[in-house]
């Protein structure tokens, strides 16, 4: 039942990837999949590698999943934007150009 409870919060916290500029590894989509993963391995890793069960499950295993969801989309949204900034790819949105690009034009 705590599994259930870590998945919800961090999807919970995903919702909140919308303010930030789209630098995930793997899109928005990633982002999703890291949150989960990430407050899942939190959640194990605090409760002794042990899935608390039904009666064991309380407001506590809500709140171990949002550092684990927060590190998690913290680490792949680094990664992804130094991913970005190496393959020098042009912005996805048309109009937005880079800093060195539109001072030269």
């Amino acid at each position: 039942m705590s599994v259930l409870v870590w998945v919800m919060m961090a999807i919970a916290i995903w919702h909140f990837t919308v303010w930030l500029p789209d630098h995930f590894w793997g899109g928005i989509v990633g982002a999703f999949l890291v949150a989960a993963v990430g407050a899942v391995i939190f959640g194990l890793v605090v409760n002794g590698f042990t899935v608390p069960g039904r009666n064991d499950t309380d407001i506590l295993q809500a709140l171990i999943a949002i550092p684990g969801s927060l590190l998690a989309l913290g680490t792949s949204y680094w990664y992804g934007k130094r991913q970005d900034e190496q393959s020098k790819l042009p912005p996805s949105r048309p109009g937005i150009r880079r800093r060195a690009e539109s001072e030269s034009a």
